[in-house]
């Protein structure tokens, strides 16, 4: 089962609202998930982002692939750095 960490699109037309999730990476992507990890809010101004660090790097570690844009998401939050200098540390 391949993991991805990915955005879930919810909210009204034209009116975005996203969650981090990790999910199989053969459902769609509106669909079913394993976990959701956080949420991201591009329309409110500055954009919010909530992310639970601990449930993203044991994902990271458990090799999940984040998506170009969980992957942003997580380099604003800090997460890949500590994920990168945990991974390096061993």
């Amino acid at each position: 089962m391949a993991v991805k960490l990915r955005l879930k699109r919810m909210g009204a037309k034209k009116d975005p609202f996203y969650r981090i999730v990790a999910a199989d990476s053969r459902y769609p992507r509106d669909g079913r998930f394993i976990e959701a990890m956080g949420y991201y809010n591009p329309t409110s101004t500055p954009a919010e982002i909530k992310i639970d660090e601990a449930v993203a790097l044991k994902w990271l570690a458990e090799g999940a692939q984040p998506s170009d844009t969980v992957r942003n998401l997580f380099s604003q939050a800090g997460i890949m750095k500590k994920f990168h200098d945990a991974k390096n540390a061993k």
